[in-house]
């Protein structure tokens, strides 16, 4: 038999397949499969915003652009680096983050509880002291909210920018609410409610940010040296673009990332949406042809 070249439909599953095995795991399948299929009560109806948020594509360019908002917390940097093991098992890291997202906005009320009660116990262990000497609990109310904040920040704004349906205010207010749920599950106190709440409580963390020397090398690594193969690269580097035109112009200069010019945040919010489109061809399912 001669060769044939692949179709579009297979190389959108071959695309597809190991985009979600790097983000999901080995065991992504069954963990799918629980999430959606067993029966229960959930924490969110099916037509709820946190839904529409952390189902869309835009999450990996959010995700991108939260851990390099949060490095700029010097605690949350220093229990990052001691005990995530990041630079060491990245992919490791990225599959549990989105297992829990995962778990927490589709899976059964009961997953839901017994996936905060395992990152509970894992903070309940992170505890250290930075190299100027001050103590951090990755259990402390006041981390976790600014890890919360960050991270929703970071999302919300991915979405409005990439996602493919993009929420109305009322809708964004009420993602915020939505992920409040999650963050008082995992010990954050009064968590934001709305965008304007958010944007407040963002605002009162700026004077304990900084950009370290460790956080400045979390966004080398992160945006310059993934442990991604050389054929992904190129789209990386859109959505890795994407993801730190979405960062607020002051955590961009405490990173050290330079400067965009308007025609340069254009170009990187072009690169965003071509990335965040690639990803979401490639894990869309194939339309079924008739004939």
């Amino acid at each position: 038999m001669g060769w044939s070249p692949p179709t579009v439909d297979g190389l959108r599953e071959r695309l597809g397949s190991e985009l979600f095995r790097r983000v999901a795991g080995p065991s992504g399948e069954r963990t799918r499969a629980r999430i959606h299929e067993t029966p229960g009560p959930r924490w969110f109806g099916p037509d709820r915003p946190i839904r529409t948020v952390h189902g869309d594509a835009a999450m990996f360019a959010g995700g991108l652009s939260a851990l390099l908002l949060q490095s700029l917390h010097p605690l949350a940097m220093a229990a990052v680096a001691a005990h995530s093991g990041f630079r060491g098992d990245p992919w490791g890291r990225l599959q549990r983050t989105s297992t829990f997202l995962a778990v927490t906005t589709f899976g059964t009320a009961d997953d839901a509880r017994c996936a905060v009660e395992r990152v509970r116990a894992v903070h309940e262990r992170v505890r250290g002291t930075t190299p100027d000497g001050r103590a951090y609990h990755a259990a402390d109310p006041h981390l976790l909210g600014w890890v919360h904040v960050a991270e929703v920040d970071s999302f919300l704004r991915a979405h409005r920018s990439y996602g493919a349906h993009p929420l109305d205010p009322a809708g964004y207010d009420g993602y915020v609410a939505d992920a409040a749920r999650i963050a008082e599950e995992l010990g954050v106190e009064r968590p934001p409610r709305s965008q304007a709440e958010l944007a407040r409580r963002l605002e009162a963390y700026r004077g304990e940010l900084d950009g370290t020397r460790e956080a400045r090398q979390t966004a080398r690594f992160l945006l310059l040296h993934p442990p991604i193969p050389w054929q992904a690269r190129a789209p990386y580097a859109l959505l890795a673009a994407g993801a730190v035109e979405l960062l607020p112009s002051w955590a961009r200069e405490q990173l050290g990332l330079p400067s965009l010019t308007r025609p340069a945040r254009a170009a990187a919010r072009a690169g965003g949406r071509l990335a965040t489109a690639g990803i979401r061809w490639a894990m869309s399912p194939a339309p079924i042809r008739s004939g």
